[in-house]
């Protein structure tokens, strides 16, 4: 009789984050550009949400006369998005083994400006983390206003259920998103459909169904600054559109092709968005209204109910909207952690972050990502205003660094286009950069500053870590062949509380390695009266004799009084103290510690044999040698 198959049995770990995938299956993680578009352009898309409002934001203070020059600041925003779009595609084609801003930078513009753009993009996911999810957040609010007061508690549910998600993998995540993205652009398009087509209808005065909010009919005058700014703000709608060059490796193969195939999906949607919005935002009258008072309505909001009402269409679209920003912050979970790996690579960065998790996600770099982003979270409060200063900085400093790293390798390189992919890399330099400056300027005060600061700090930390590296491989580095001559056996030091079965395993092992062992029992003065003070009563009969029948040199024990009651200190002091006297003779220290079944049982226990293992770590020199005698606990 046959016996019927085994299933394995699930673990958490399995449910929350699926099963473990082996380094073979990494081509079966790899996304084409349907899923690419979810994956690498949540960012760039979910940035129509707030991009436009974020430039009508500030000109709250115009009033009416502000609304005149939405299109305008639109038509900027798209004309530099579409030169940036050219020159990533550039960029692509150039580096098809991942050309995000660091990699390009690094190869042709040096370390430092390699560092630059690192630094720049690490922020830039971060804050892009927070933006979104509080952007959604926001348009959540906006819909159901009784909300407000759990702004922060929403922010950071998500950000749990994202980074769950993303842990699952690449793929998964891909696949999770497909359908609040498509659902997304589909609602938005039939919003500016409809919107457009009234507009025609009505000769240019369509009327709302649900009018918005009144705007200042006399407010402060134009000026050039504050249109400065509102463009300044506005260029947050370009970020994310380097997502897709950065990860170049996540695509099928042809890489290069699928690749370039997807952002020129996400851009082409994004452009017809950014226009459609600016157009009809002006037709309605909408203006912004000020973000985290009561009250609030994102712009979004008020166009879809000023173009189809509040039915429920409106609450589909609005819910699209949610989940579309709060899922934004995908592209970072995506980006961040390989970015974090070619730096790592580069030993800027930890060690860890070049690590493959379960699924075949760097888990390291998601885990710095989620800690970042909720901190910025709880300090503004899951507010997006207050955290779309610090935003667009970052993503213009790494377009001009990778663009400009562009032009330094067509002029290197060469080939049959390179005089032409100089032109269009050069021009987008240039355009970022005049961005950048009027971005750092406009912004400076409202808290540019602050991502300025971090970003060089950040410099110096990457810095710090890679000279850290370096002194290591210096120090331990060995060009020679392995030296096994004049070896003696280490002297053995095996501290020792009372007898017991413990003891006896690490007196065995001691054993093992070494015939001179220094047996060390601390005495308090409180153990007086117990069990544990037999030790030097049982000696004689439970490890001298024993010893010498064997053939072995007994040990030799030592006693140290501690009137202090102190216990690590005496043994490490005795083991440096050793090792002086010893010179060119290796101190093994064995440390017997009980192994408990269930974690809280460890409770019960003293910490002592870790809290002496780690005092040996930082005390002792390379002569001193720890080694763990576990007994393991089976009750």
């Amino acid at each position: 009789m046959e016996k019927a198959a085994v299933i394995p049995k699930k673990s958490l770990a399995d449910l929350l984050f699926g099963a473990p995938l082996s380094s073979e299956e990494t081509s079966r993680e790899q996304v084409g550009p349907s899923a690419g578009v979810a994956v690498f352009g949540l960012d760039a898309l979910s940035s129509a949400a707030y991009g436009p409002e974020a430039a009508l934001t500030i000109l709250i203070p115009a009033g009416v006369l502000g609304l005149a020059y939405v299109v305008p600041i639109s038509t900027a925003v798209i004309v530099l998005l579409a030169i940036v779009y050219f020159s990533y595609m550039q960029t692509i084609a150039a580096y098809p083994s991942g050309g995000g801003s660091y990699t390009v930078s690094s190869e042709n513009l040096g370390a430092t400006a390699g560092l630059l753009a690192a630094a720049a993009l690490m922020i830039d996911y971060v804050l892009n983390v927070a933006v979104g999810i509080s952007a959604g957040v926001g348009a959540l609010i906006s819909a159901i206003p009784r909300l407000q007061p759990h702004t922060l508690s929403l922010c950071l549910a998500i950000l749990v259920v994202l980074t769950l998600v993303n842990l699952r993998g690449i793929r998964e995540a891909g696949l999770v998103f497909m359908i609040p993205t498509y659902l997304f652009v589909g609602c938005l398009f039939a919003v500016l459909g409809i919107g457009i087509f009234k507009w025609i209808v009505h000769g240019g005065h369509p009327a709302a169904v649900v009018a918005p909010p009144p705007l200042l009919q006399t407010g402060m005058s134009i000026s050039t600054w504050l249109l400065l700014k509102a463009f300044a703000s506005g260029c947050t709608a370009m970020t994310g559109v380097e997502a897709v060059s950065n990860g170049v490796t996540a695509f099928r193969e042809p890489r290069s092709k699928t690749a370039r195939v997807t952002l020129t999906v996400i851009i082409g949607i994004l452009i017809l968005l950014l226009a459609g919005i600016g157009h009809l935002v002006r037709a309605y009258g909408i203006g912004a209204t000020s973000p985290g008072q009561p009250g609030y309505q994102s712009v979004l909001s008020q166009l879809t109910a000023a173009v189809v009402g509040k039915g429920w269409f409106y609450f589909v679209t609005v819910s699209a909207v949610l989940l579309v920003l709060a899922l934004s912050a995908n592209t970072s979970f995506a980006d961040f952690p390989r970015l974090c790996r070619a730096v790592a690579e580069n030993h800027y960065l930890p060690y860890p972050f070049t690590l493959r998790g379960r699924r075949l996600v760097y888990s390291y770099g998601i885990y710095a990502l989620v800690l970042l982003s909720g901190l910025l979270l709880i300090i503004f409060q899951g507010i997006t205003d207050r955290l779309i200063p610090l935003f667009a900085v970052g993503a213009f400093l790494a377009f001009t660094l990778s663009q400009a790293g562009m032009v330094t390798h067509w002029k290197r390189n060469g080939g049959r286009h390179a005089r032409a992919s100089i032109l269009i890399n050069g021009l987008g330099a240039i355009c970022t950069g005049i961005a950048l400056c009027i971005i750092l300027v406009a912004k400076f005060k409202e808290g540019a500053w602050i991502t300025a600061l971090l970003i060089s700090l950040m410099m110096l930390l990457m810095s710090g870590i890679r000279r850290h590296y370096h002194r290591m491989g210096l120090e331990t580095a060995d060009p020679l062949p392995a030296s096994l001559k004049g070896i003696s056996s280490p002297l053995v030091v095996l501290p020792m509380d009372h007898w017991s079965r413990l003891s006896e395993k690490a007196l065995r092992f001691a054993y093992s390695i070494s015939q001179e062992i220094c047996v060390l029992h601390i005495v308090t003065g409180e153990n007086e009266k117990t069990d544990k003070s037999e030790l030097p009563a049982l000696w004689d009969e439970y490890v001298e004799r024993p010893a010498k029948a064997a053939g072995l040199k007994p040990p030799e024990l030592v006693i140290l009084q501690s009137p202090y009651r102190f216990v690590v200190t005496p043994i490490y002091e005795y083991v440096l103290e050793l090792e002086r006297k010893n010179p060119g003779r290796y101190i093994a220290v064995l440390v017997p510690e009980l192994v408990e079944r269930r974690w809280i049982y460890y409770l019960l226990h003293s910490q002592r044999p870790t809290a002496l293992k780690l005092i040996l770590y930082r005390k002792g020199d390379s002569r001193v040698v720890v080694i763990n005698v576990p007994w393991y606990l089976k009750c």
